[in-house]
């Protein structure tokens, strides 16, 4: 059944941000004496703050100064801003949502700024978008925590319970989940058991949701 909104994550659901942001993050990392491959990052700060992945690299012994998330967060969104990709076929499917009558929001965890940054970049996407973004930081509501999509379907007026998300990792799925809502978890290099461990229905390209939509 088509279902009353669409809900999406924002980095590396809609834009291929992920890459850039953990190379920087390894970066400082080293710069702060904590060295990490990027394997060893990806599961670990998938989903979660800057101010939560700080917080584990002061753990781990790294030395960063009391407002690094905040100078990180400028550093980040300025690289990003220098080139920052759509994953492949979000221009197709959000136009295809347009065109049968199911409205759509972005819930993400990070700040407004870095949706700005990425999505900015791309003029008919951010046209679309930049009046139905949401972020769990600036609103104090982080996934997983299902706040932030409960507030997004609230924004579109539409049930929690006819609403589907669009995740790429765990914490977001889980939020998705928690607020009664279905969960397409997006895996585009393959299985992810880490997604349908917590319920998510994998589906590895844009492409096909919207057949797993109804639409």
């Amino acid at each position: 059944m088509k279902p009353q909104a669409v809900l999406f994550d924002c980095d590396g659901v809609l834009v291929d941000s992920e890459p850039v942001t953990f190379g920087l993050i390894q970066e400082e990392f080293a710069a702060h004496g904590l060295s990490m491959t990027i394997a060893e990052l990806e599961p670990l700060f998938l989903g979660h703050t800057i101010a939560e992945t700080g917080a584990y690299a002061r753990a781990k012994g790294a030395d960063l100064p009391a407002d690094w998330a905040d100078t990180f967060y400028a550093r980040m969104c300025a690289r990003l801003a220098e080139g920052t990709a759509l994953m492949p076929g979000v221009p197709e499917l959000l136009d295809r949502l347009d065109a049968t009558g199911v409205p759509y929001a972005v819930g993400s965890n990070g700040r407004r700024m870095k949706m700005e940054a990425t999505l900015g970049q791309h003029p008919a996407i951010w046209a679309k978008l930049k009046d139905r973004l949401f972020s769990g930081q600036d609103l104090g509501c982080p996934k997983p925590a299902p706040d932030l999509y409960l507030i997004a379907a609230r924004s579109l007026g539409a049930d929690p319970a006819h609403c589907v998300v669009m995740e790429d990792t765990a914490t977001g799925a889980r939020a998705g989940v928690a607020a009664g809502m279905r969960v397409l978890g997006y895996a585009p290099q393959g299985a992810s058991p880490a997604l349908a461990g917590v319920g998510a229905e994998i589906v590895g390209s844009m492409f096909d949701v919207p057949g797993l939509l109804g639409i």
